[in-house]
């Protein structure tokens, strides 16, 4: 059964001056869907989402929320929760008195608005704190509180800016589990703007990944890692090294690059000409140590390790190859494979179904 459309962006942009914020983006969330915007420090994003809440008026465009224009509602009228980085809760008024607010505001009854709020509390973790003020709460849980505003008078849209940017690493992880819980047991819509690529990959249902205002690619977290369609996308959804050449042949989803280090074979994302520039995008994941003679991989280079980097899980290595770049390789820890040393010369490889050959446009 197809999902009714929430909220739909159609050709929205936002100029600033001579500087276009956001370019020509196009959306459509439908109803009970995690949507997350990623992408680097002004790549437009938030100004993307503060039109939807009203906070900026687009340039053009228009944005719909179930069918309805919002172009004429302040934001006030536009029943959207949002949820900010900074908590914005009243520090005079307790936890309880803060998510009761908005109902008030909406003329619910003193006593259902309190009872709601208390419903929402125990939702989100906190039901013996409602007395408190906020000043006596640590960040997290007032991020909490935020969230439980928000969802209390059951908004059709929940809006969520760098909601975690303040929180430190563990707290992040708790909470990222937290918010994709109350996702699936609310069904609730979200809109959810970070440049954490983690974050992103953990919680979202689709990803929307942002770069100088514009949308460059649009789907599911695993979609969108295994398969980038631009250069932008693989470098910054994780790591990636780019091996330059130009397209040799071209067969079906394969194609073969001339490198450097030889031809090179892999997946052939949409834009791959023959005879034209691109790269190799390989992650350090699907490189691989390789034994003499070992032909089971498509692709294989030699080099030297020049550094290792202890991650604990994993260790993270950079081997540099025959021309002087540079590769990286990812090896768990614990891996039965020969260990990586800092000096040793090696063979690498991997598979051409684990690599991606990209229009080099960047």
């Amino acid at each position: 059964m197809t999902r009714p459309t929430v909220l739909e962006l159609r050709g929205v942009s936002k100029n600033f001056g001579p500087v276009a914020a956001v370019a020509d983006v196009d959306l459509e969330l439908k109803q009970g869907e995690f949507i997350s915007f990623l992408g680097p420090s002004g790549s437009g994003k938030t100004t993307t989402l503060m039109m939807v809440a009203g906070l900026q008026a687009p340039s053009s465009g228009s944005i719909l929320l179930n069918g309805r224009d919002l172009a004429p509602l302040p934001p006030y009228k536009r029943n959207i929760g949002v949820v900010f980085q900074h908590y914005a809760l009243f520090p005079h008024m307790s936890v309880l008195a803060n998510i009761a607010f908005p109902l008030e505001m909406r003329k619910l009854g003193r006593m259902q608005a309190r009872r709601r709020a208390e419903a929402v509390l125990r939702l989100v973790g906190l039901p013996d704190l409602g007395d408190r003020l906020p000043s006596q709460l640590s960040g997290g849980q007032q991020q909490r509180v935020a969230l439980a505003r928000a969802l209390a008078y059951e908004p059709p849209l929940l809006l969520m800016d760098e909601p975690l940017g303040a929180l430190d690493k563990n707290l992040r992880a708790q909470m990222q589990i937290e918010i994709a819980r109350l996702h699936r047991e609310l069904g609730i819509t979200v809109l959810y703007v970070t440049h954490d690529q983690e974050e992103a990959l953990v919680m979202s249902d689709r990803i929307a990944v942002f770069n100088h205002g514009r949308v460059e690619q649009i789907g599911q977290p695993q979609s969108l890692y295994e398969r980038p369609v631009t250069r932008f996308v693989a470098g910054f959804l994780g790591d990636s090294t780019f091996l330059p050449g130009k397209v040799q042949a071209l067969q079906k989803e394969e194609a073969v690059v001339l490198t450097a280090h030889g031809p090179l074979r892999g997946h052939a994302s949409p834009g791959v000409r023959p005879g034209e520039a691109a790269v190799v995008a390989v992650r350090p994941e699907r490189v691989v140590l390789l034994t003499p003679g070992d032909t089971a991989r498509e692709n294989a280079l030699r080099g030297r390790i020049s550094d290792v980097i202890y991650l604990g899980q994993s260790r993270k290595f950079v081997v540099r190859l025959e021309d002087g770049s540079e590769l990286l390789g990812l090896q768990p820890i614990g891996t039965a494979s020969p260990a990586v040393t800092e000096g040793s010369e090696v063979l690498l490889g991997w598979s051409a179904t684990d690599c991606n050959v990209l229009a080099d446009s960047d």
